[in-house]
Parts: structure tokens; sequence; C-alpha cells
């Protein structure tokens, strides 16, 4: 039995921290905030109540094998989780709208067909059926194992985009997220939809590989969950499977730096000067040299923790907290997009550090009594992917209001009359977002994935200093509460089983 020093409670160092102590060792969470969840945060005021991270489950397999593994108490004892039908609505600029079912990949081709067509849900079900196949070929190195040594072999894009034959000049593949959009789907509307699917991973379709393609492809398979209560509960669930397993939590205890000791992680130094001992290091907090002072965590070769432009980690999120008066209509989506009409504008401007004129908004409006003082209220989010604290100054008063108020003006598309029945907007922003986590600029890490040159993978879980691993979103396999938790598991193994791990069979 070892002692293992957590850094951070968000939702990979939980996992792992739970199923560390499971084995036997003697866990401690060291948290600078005064709670646990990293990300997954809730805002309640006056009776009304929102989610200010992550609002949907995805791949809840994560979490369910966590309860599993950590107990006899299964996960739908602890939280109550229930599809979301339609998984999403889509508000197009010429003024269409397609509803998505949950998890029907037949259902989401007949609603496309039917809103859209001209063979849209043909080509979009083909294009899901590429998906697929990139999902075999990338499901297990990507996401189930720990980032090999030779993760080149991650670097080519697994989505086997057709061949476009042309005359005279070489064929061509798509191999980004915008070239897909042009040229295999076609209708600007489908190549809306999956822009704002990167999107909303932080990824810019202009740069990501076409392999993002597993982002529908996974919540369209798997489908899109609500937990009753917000994604907090979810978090608090597995705080106290911790508790349950003996896992012991110091909040407002910030670390310092990694300790060393005869070329090892040996430990913690608290900012208070007080050193904790342990034997191997969890990191669950974005990586910085700080922590370990003088020394190369990461060898000549290894995945960089560095953002590419227009990659990983460079943008964060801006959301208005609606408390409504007027009920909420019962064939109210839970989720809807209101895509712009120049999603190029946008993405120059997001990824260029400026502020989009017109912005894909998300409008999410949970049917769950637990977010609103009565039935004849609602609690309504707007969500916008935006550039990240710095590039622009999101502590500026009249910039935020101004800002709410452009994507307020935008969600009327999806909630009509909405201004009208506004009582108090509450705005959060990258600003509030790096304060609360600690993650530089506020910017949310997004899913790894495979392809260009493997410059959307994120660094693995372990490193060149012995005893010191990493989970969490800024690791290996990327961010987003279910990739987190895969991060969780695969730390554990690592220091269970060591360095011959290779994930769950």
């Amino acid at each position: 039995m070892a002692r293992i020093a957590v850094i951070g409670a968000g939702m990979g160092a939980m996992s792992a921290a739970a199923r560390l102590a499971v084995a036997g060792h003697r866990v401690t969470v060291y948290e600078r905030s005064e709670t646990f969840g990293g990300s997954l945060g809730r805002h309640a005021q006056g009776g009304f109540a929102f989610d200010t991270g992550p609002s949907l489950l995805h791949l809840p397999a994560v979490y369910r094998d966590l309860f599993v593994k950590t107990g006899k108490e299964p996960l739908e004892r602890c939280v109550t989780l229930s599809q979301v039908d339609p998984a999403s609505r889509h508000v197009f600029a010429d003024g269409t709208s397609v509803s998505l079912p949950n998890a029907s990949r037949s259902g989401v081709v007949t609603a496309l067909d039917a809103a859209l067509g001209d063979g849209a849900g043909e080509r979009w079900g083909a294009f899901l059926d590429r998906a697929g196949d990139a999902w075999d070929r990338s499901r297990r190195p990507l996401l189930e194992e720990p980032l090999r040594p030779d993760w080149q072999v991650l670097a080519r894009d697994p989505y086997p985009a057709p061949v476009r034959r042309r005359l005279l000049r070489p064929a061509l593949r798509a191999g980004t997220v915008a070239e897909v959009g042009s040229w295999e789907l076609a209708d600007p509307r489908l190549a809306a939809l999956f822009d704002g699917y990167a999107l909303s991973y932080g990824l810019d379709p202009l740069h990501a590989p076409a392999s993002a393609a597993l982002l529908p492809y996974m919540e369209e398979t798997f489908g899109s969950w609500y937990v009753s209560g917000g994604m907090r509960a979810l978090a608090q669930a597995v705080y106290e499977r911790c508790l349950a397993r003996k896992v012991e939590f110091v909040f407002g205890a910030e670390v310092a730096r990694v300790v060393e000791k005869d070329g090892r992680a040996a430990g913690v130094e608290l900012a208070d000067g007080t050193v904790r001992e342990a034997a191997h290091v969890v990191l669950g907090a974005q990586p910085r040299p700080a922590l370990m002072p003088g020394q190369e965590i990461w060898r000549d070769g290894d995945v960089t923790v560095q953002p590419r432009p227009g990659g990983a980690g460079a943008t964060g999120r801006f959301l208005v907290l609606l408390s409504l008066r007027g009920a909420r209509p019962s064939d109210a989506a839970h989720r809807t997009l209101v895509h712009p009409a120049d999603g190029a504008a946008e993405r120059a401007a997001v990824f260029g550090g400026r502020l989009a004129a017109h912005p894909t908004v998300t409008v999410l409006r949970p049917d769950d009594p637990s977010t609103r003082p009565d039935a004849a209220h609602e609690a309504v989010t707007l969500m916008a992917t935006v550039a990240p604290h710095g590039a622009v100054d999101w502590t500026d008063a009249a910039l935020r209001k101004r800002y709410a108020d452009t994507l307020i003006d935008a969600a009327e598309a999806a909630v009509p009359g909405l201004r009208e029945r506004v009582l108090h907007a509450e705005v959060r922003t990258p600003a509030e977002t790096e304060a609360e986590t600690g993650a530089a600029g506020g910017a949310v890490p997004p899913p790894a994935l495979a392809g260009a040159g493997g410059g959307y993978l994120h660094a693995g879980n372990s490193t060149r200093v012995p005893g010191l691993l990493l989970a969490g979103g800024w690791s290996h396999p990327g961010g987003g509460p279910a990739h987190a938790g895969m991060s969780g598991t695969l730390v554990a193994g690592l220091i269970v089983e060591g360095d011959g791990f290779r994930g769950s069979q």
C-alpha cells in the first residue's frame, strides 16, 4: 500500500483517486479551490440553477464502469440518467430547422431528408458510416490505452475520406472538418452541422482533422444523457464514492511544486511550505513548468501540451445564464444550436482572438424541476465558443454585457420572445473559468483526435519523471467528462499494474 498525492479534484483526478483507493492505496487529493468537480460547476440564484460547464454526458459507460469497479452500488443508484430526445435541434440561417433524434441513425437520416431534402440524410448517413470506420480503427489507441511511446501511429488520420478525382490534376481527399463539409456533405447546412460539433469542443473546422467525425459519431451512436440535478450531481456522486473509499480531500490547498527525490516524484509542497510525501503524484490540473522547476516533464519527441494555432486548448466558453418568467413548453428541445450565416467569419474571429459578430449559439433548456423555483419559470443557458481571456479582455463589463446581448439576440431564433421573459441574466466568461480552475486563459481542453501529424493529441499519462502521472482533460485522451474519466482509468492502471499496462481488455 502506497501513499499517493493527487493534485486537483476534477473528474479525471477523482476517477483515478477512487480506483487507486480500491486497489489499497492511501490517496490524498489537494484542491486549490474550496470544492470538487473541476469544470462541472453549478450556479444557483433565486431558486434557479445552471450548469457552468458541460451540460450533457456522452459515453456514460465510462462512469458506469467506474462505479462498478469501485463498489457494488451502480451509477444509476447514485444519479438519475435520462436520454435527451431529441438529442439536438438545429436552426440554420436560411430559416430551416431540424430536430435530430437520440441514438437513432435511421431517425437522423429520415429527419434530415424531411427537413433539408435533396438526399441530405443519405449523405450524412454515409458520412457517419465512414466515421464508424474511423472509430473502429482508432478507438483503442486513442481512448482506451495509455498513449504509446510510438504515438506517431495516431499521426495519420483514420477517417477514410473518399477520393475526389479531378481531370488532369491529382486526386484529393478531405483532410479537415471544413473540407469534409464542403466536399462530402455538400449542403452548407450539413457543413454547418459538422462545424458546430467541432466548434462546440473548441476545435477550428478549418484546421481540425477529418477524424473529428468521431464527435458526432459518438453522440449519435451512444446517445446524449442528462443527469437530473445537472452534471454537478455526477461530480457529487464521484466525490461521495471517493469518500466512501477513504480518499482524503484537502480543499484550499494549492500545490506549489512537485517534490523530487533521487530523480523521481516524491510528494508535493503546498503554497504554505508544507511538504507531503508520496510514492506517486497524479497531476489532475493543467501542467505548468513551475510544478517541476528545473525538470523537463516530457521527453524529446513527446506529444506537446502547447496548443498549435487553431488547435487544442485555444478557446473558452461564454455563458449567459437566464432566469425566465413563464413555463418551459413541453415540446421544447433540451439543446438547440443556432447557426450563423457566415461560419467562416466566426472561425476567423474566434481563432484569431476576436469576438465573432454572429456566433454559433447553443441554447440549453433542461426539463428539470431542480433548475427553477416553480413550473411558472424556466432556467435557460446560452453558450458560445470564444477566444480565451487575454486575447479578449473578459473582465470588461461593457464588453460582457454587449456580447451577452449578442447571444440573446441570436437565441431568439430558438426561443421567440426570449428577451421579454428575462428576469435576470448572469454572465460567465473565460475569465471566471481561469479564476476557478486555474486553466490559462480559461481555455477548455477538447478531446484528443488522431491525424494532423499528432497535433491534436494531448500529453501522455506517463511522464519522464518516474512517479509523476497526468490525469484529466489536459492529458490523454483529452477533455470532456467521459474522456477525463478515461484518463483516470489509465492512470490508475499504470500505477497499479506498472508501465506494461495497456488498458482494460
